[in-house]
Parts: structure tokens; C-alpha cells; sequence
């Protein structure tokens, strides 16, 4: 048996999603699962291209017949399992035709599945669950690889709860963004030829599945999912033990088709379509896996903007304060307002003086010293004090920075050698990594304005060779988030 190698999936990938805008995930989670041989429910409004992605995967598997059907509460057992065969009546037998229909399917779409009848919900449970459907008197092994349901909304009775269950992956589906409605419009008409991909036959799906068994559950991947569930149990939200084991087969699955041995805390990515039950936990538990796991949250430093703005503030303080026993304030604006009205500083001759750009020269100096006069002078040592306490700021910054650049680069290595997470989810996380770093970067822009502000305080030797007390901030530990 030979494994898929990653450029056949990676082609098969392309072909399921070609024309396809903004399903890169929803067309990765649907393979994915139909290799581990689980279930896909499509949630979104019509005319989200939930059927067109159903009739593309049948494509990647040769030798799985297809079947669809639009379920109503209407619809009767025969249309999904087959008519009943008048020979075995006269035989006394109850027993359907199932050639053609969902018994000899590979791949399955059930369209608005969750308005089917009980009488077809309940022979459906079986189906899915254990491979089996129960014709007559006996039990015949179907060769289901995986059903995609589909549905406009979340069934709100009870009594659908344990179909649902049976559906591993829930993959939200919604109209494309108004920045690819452009594109929609320029998709090429249905129909259009799709990138070639070799179909996957039965040797290699058994060759996936028993490269699957063979990968272990990493000790971080572990830690996780019990992270998980007790954060899960304090929000009331459960996930079945049944679900529990084939998310782990879900996740093996994609371990071995990337080749690796272990399954690791990135394979987590899958818990919102696995542990959400609808959009809000399929968001909360998204958040969760950035923030928990990745630390890939764009922090705002809100506790370092206000060191920031501090010291800003602290260092226009000091430029603007007065000269101890300098001449009031308005003494000292009446004569830079009269030096001013007669052209000092303005860089203008004197009428009719050969002399004027000296006395122009001469003027702009006696009107800095007037302004020098009037400002407050530091002695080194103040200037050193508040040059300290800025620097120790930056050098804890620079730490902080370097090691969230670090963990950034971390992942976007590990992002690398990934199959099945979608740019669009990967995306998200980087996205995040780089705000807080540009964030970083822009508060130590401006801490680094702070420095230079109060290396240009006027500096004088006669002034108290004194320390400040030091600008007043939170605690170093508090100014940026723990990574």
C-alpha cells in the first residue's frame, strides 16, 4: 500500500477548491474527513456552493459511487434506500433494492438533512455511525467513506441532537466577503474545466488509515485537549467521549498524510469544527486555541501606553517649566512679544541699516537667551536619572519584542510543512502576531521620542546635583501580556 504523498493531495486540494471563493478550509476540513472516514455538515445559506463542494469530493475518491438527495419532511425511506423488492415479498421478505442508492454510496449529500422523518433519522444513525444498514432480516456492510449533510440552520429539537452528534466536522459556510465580490463575478461559467488530480483509490485511503494508527498522541497535544475540556465544562459545553476519539483519529489522519509521527498541539486548530456546536462556541473555542495555545492575540499594551504617555507627558512638563525666581509670566511674554515686534529672530534687516544682518543675527541670539532665560535648567544628574528609567522601559520592551518575534517565526516555520490548515485560518493568527508587534514597535518609537526629550532639557552645572523621583508606572511584570 503507498501513501498519497503531499504534492497528490496538495493537486486534489486544488481541484476541490478551483473556482471556489473563500472555502479553502470548509474544501481541506471535507477531505480531511473523508480520509479518516468521518462526516461533514455544511452550515450556511443556499447558494453557498455546499452541494458543488459535496460533488467535488466525490472526484478525489475512485471506485465511491455518489448519491445525493434533498431531504424533506416529506421524503420517504425508498427515496434514500432503495425500493422494496417484490421478489422477497413473495418470499416473505422485507427487504429494499439498494443498488443506486445510499447503502452502495461512497460519497453521500444530504441536502437540508435535518428535515428528514424519523423514520429515515433512525435508519441514517446506523448508517453513519457504524457503517451498517439493517435490510430485511440481516445487516449489510455498506462502503460509505463519508456523508455531507447540509443545512440552513442548527436543528433546534432535542430530539436531532444524536444525528447531529454523528456529524464530527461542522464547517460554517457564508456568502462570499465584498472583497472577492468582484472576483465572484469574474468566476468562470459552471461547468469549467477543473485542475487535474488523480482520483484516490481503495490501496491508498487503506494505506492512510493504517498510517493513521500508527501515530502517537504528543504529551503537549494531550495537555491541550485536557486544557480544553475543562475549559469546555466550565461553559457548560460538552463534547461525547465518541467525539473525543475521532477528533484523535481526525487529527492522526492528518499527522500521517504530513508525515509526521506525533500529533502535536497545532493539530488543535480542528477543536472550533470539532467542540462548537454552533457559531458562538465555534468562535469562543477559536479564540481560545489563538490565545491559549498559540498566543497569537493582537494585543493593544494598554498598561505600556500609559507608561509611554508618562513619560511624554512628563518630558513636556519639563521643558515647559519655569526658572526658579524667573520675572513672572506676564514680564517675561512682554519682553519676548517686544523683542518679536522689532524683527528679532525673524531673520529680516533693519530698514535702511547696512549693519542689518549682523544686528539680525545679533537679535535672534538675545532673543534665545531671553526664551533660555525664562526655562527651567537640570543638573546631569536629573538628565541621567530620567535617561535611566526610560532606557530600563526600552530594554524591557526589546525583550518582549524579540521573544514575540521569536514565537511569530516559530510558527510561521511550523506553518510550512502544513497540509490542511487553510491560509485563511493561518492567516488570523499572523495577523495578530503582527499587530502586536507593530504595535510594539510604534510605542517604542514613541518611548524613544520621550528619550530624546529629555536628553535636550537645558542642562546646567549650578543646578542641585539631584535625582527625580522617578515617573510613576505600573509595575514592569503588568506592562505587557505574559506570551
Amino acid at each position: 500500500m503507498t501513501l498519497p504523498d503531499a504534492a497528490h493531495l496538495r493537486a486534489l486540494i486544488a481541484r476541490l477548491e478551483a473556482g471556489l471563493l473563500e472555502r479553502d478550509a470548509a474544501v481541506r476540513l471535507v477531505l480531511l474527513a473523508a480520509l479518516a472516514g468521518e462526516h461533514v455538515l455544511l452550515i450556511g445559506p443556499p447558494g453557498t456552493a455546499k452541494s458543488e463542494l459535496a460533488r467535488r469530493l466525490h472526484t478525489a475518491f475512485a471506485a465511491a459511487p455518489y448519491f445525493e438527495r434533498l431531504l424533506t419532511r416529506f421524503s420517504t425511506p425508498e427515496e434514500l434506500f432503495g425500493p422494496l423488492s417484490l421478489k422477497a415479498l413473495e418470499a416473505d421478505r422485507y427487504e429494499r433494492l439498494t443498488t443506486g442508492f445510499l447503502p452502495t454510496a461512497g460519497i453521500a449529500f444530504l441536502d437540508e438533512v435535518f428535515k428528514a422523518n424519523s423514520a429515515i433519522l433512525n435508519a441514517l444513525l446506523t448508517l453513519l455511525n457504524e457503517r451498517a444498514f439493517d435490510n430485511g432480516r440481516g445487516r449489510e456492510a455498506v462502503p460509505l467513506v463519508s456523508v455531507v449533510g447540509a443545512s440552513n440552520e442548527l436543528p433546534a429539537d432535542e430530539a436531532l441532537q444524536a444525528f447531529f452528534d454523528r456529524f464530527l466536522v461542522r464547517v460554517p459556510v457564508a456568502p462570499v466577503s465584498d472583497a472577492a465580490f468582484a472576483a465572484l463575478l469574474h468566476l468562470p461559467t459552471p461547468g469549467s474545466a477543473l485542475p487535474h488530480a488523480a482520483p484516490l483509490d481503495e490501496a491508498e485511503r487503506s494505506a492512510v488509515a493504517t498510517a493513521a494508527s500508527a501515530v502517537s498522541l504528543g504529551q503537549d497535544a494531550l495537555q491541550a485537549c485536557a486544557a480544553l475540556r475543562t475549559w469546555l465544562a466550565a461553559r457548560g459545553w460538552t463534547v461525547s467521549d465518541r467525539r473525543w476519539r475521532q477528533w484523535i483519529g481526525l487529527m492522526r489522519t492528518a499527522a500521517a498524510t504530513e508525515g509526521r509521527p506525533d500529533v502535536d498541539v497545532l493539530d488543535l486548530w480542528l477543536a472550533p469544527y470539532v467542540a462548537g456546536a454552533d457559531a458562538v462556541q465555534m468562535q469562543a473555542v477559536a479564540e481560545w486555541f489563538a490565545h491559549e495555545v498559540l498566543g497569537a492575540v493582537a494585543h493593544d499594551f494598554a498598561p505600556l501606553g500609559h507608561a509611554v504617555q508618562a513619560f511624554e507627558q512628563q518630558a513636556e512638563l519639563e521643558h515647559s517649566a519655569p526658572a526658579p525666581g524667573a520675572a513672572g509670566p506676564d514680564d517675561a511674554a512682554g519682553k519676548l512679544a517686544l523683542a518679536r515686534a522689532i524683527g528679532w529672530g525673524e531673520g529680516h534687516p533693519a530698514d535702511g541699516n547696512a549693519d542689518a544682518p549682523g544686528t539680525a543675527a545679533m537679535a535672534r541670539l538675545t532673543l534665545a537667551g531671553l526664551e533660555a532665560a525664562q526655562r527651567r535648567h537640570y543638573s546631569p544628574v536629573h538628565v541621567a536619572s530620567r535617561l535611566a528609567q526610560v532606557d530600563d522601559l526600552l530594554d524591557h520592551v526589546a525583550r518582549h519584542h524579540q521573544a514575540l518575534a521569536a514565537q511569530a517565526a516559530a510558527l510561521d516555520a511550523r506553518l510550512a510543512g502544513r497540509l490542511w490548515i487553510a491560509t485563511s485560518v493561518s492567516a488570523r493568527w499572523q495577523a495578530a502576531h503582527a499587530g502586536s508587534l507593530a504595535r510594539l514597535q510604534s510605542l517604542t518609537t514613541r518611548l524613544q521620542a520621550a528619550r530624546e526629550a529629555f536628553a535636550a532639557l537645558p542642562v546646567s552645572q549650578a543646578a542641585p546635583p539631584v535625582a527625580p523621583e522617578p515617573v510613576a508606572l505600573p509595575a514592569l511584570d503588568s506592562l505587557t501580556p505574559a506570551v
